[in-house]
């Protein structure tokens, strides 16, 4: 293993609340990047020194070394960056299907998304932008405002608003620049989601794929009956398994995404580096309120 973050489903699968938990004792983290560095006579899909992912959830990446089988594994391109490399298998994966499997967008269309500074918000700007795709990007208020406004209109959002922003009437005169939203991506749930529906376009789809808050979604009723908005689900976990038997979908998936990396279009997270016996300072940091930088661990 060369690196690997730290991410909220790592931190629930430790605590027992995700829904993938692997049997015990386990090794934390669900992705990575590592390097090959001897293959059994058997292997033919991968050969030493290639650069691997985990193909799926549960594999724990949080360690410096390991055996696997090959099927678990996806080879990936070795010049991309590691940053890119050790966070391309879960948050990239999950924008880029949410762009592609709920509604077909077509250039100018608009997507509005909370949590946009999280690395699902991150990557969604920059895909969006690469697919001319125009974002509204919802973000909690903090004494840093300005400076995460300017890092993600840098990323290429072409707007970014706080929740009490969302909230007031003012918000109006946003949409008369931008149309409204067809598609909605919610990782908070709660009041966050509801705000999202309010301004959602006549049968636009709401895609939940988090709940950071811990809050239900709460749907009103004329958005179903009078909007008649769809409300959907992600995991991109569930995702693969639909598709296990189809590695051409998922190594697509990957090469769309590293085509993506070589252009220029997307970049990691801000990323912090750690090395890895200093794990116990990455997991308390990552644990933080309005932390937007991802904890790398370095092996």
């Amino acid at each position: 293993m060369m690196a690997a973050p730290i991410n909220p489903s790592d931190i629930n699968m430790i605590q027992g609340t995700y829904a993938l938990l692997p049997d015990l004792p386990a090794v934390g983290g669900n992705e990575g990047v590592g390097q090959v560095m001897k293959t059994g006579s058997h292997v033919t899909a991968l050969k030493p020194g290639d650069w691997v992912i985990p193909a799926d959830a549960g594999l724990g990446t949080w360690r410096t070394e390991a055996v696997f089988d090959e099927v678990s594994l996806l080879k990936i391109p070795s010049d991309i960056p590691l940053t890119c490399a050790a966070t391309l298998g879960v948050n990239p994966c999950t924008a880029y299907r949410m762009l592609c499997d709920f509604e077909i967008l077509r250039p100018e269309d608009s997507v509005i998304q909370n949590a946009a500074n999280s690395g699902v918000g991150q990557a969604v700007i920059q895909l969006a932008a690469a697919m001319g795709i125009k974002t509204i990007n919802v973000v909690r208020d903090r004494p840093n405002i300005q400076e995460l406004v300017e890092r993600l209109k840098s990323l290429g959002a072409d707007h970014v608003i706080t929740e009490e922003m969302l909230r007031k009437s003012e918000v109006k005169e946003l949409f008369k620049k931008v149309a409204k939203p067809i598609l909605a991506l919610n990782g908070v749930g709660g009041k966050s989601a509801t705000e999202l529906l309010r301004h959602l376009q006549h049968k636009g789809t709401m895609v939940t794929y988090g709940g950071m808050s811990k809050q239900p979604v709460t749907v009103p009723a004329s958005a179903l009956i009078f909007k008649d908005v769809k409300l959907r689900g992600f995991w991109m976990t569930q995702w693969k398994t639909d598709h296990s038997q189809d590695k051409e979908k998922l190594n697509s998936l990957i090469t769309d995404l590293c085509s993506f990396i070589h252009k220029g279009q997307l970049v990691a997270p801000v990323c912090r580096q750690v090395p890895l016996a200093d794990y116990q300072v990455a997991l308390e940091a990552s644990m933080e309120p309005f932390v937007s930088a991802k904890q790398i661990l370095l092996m």
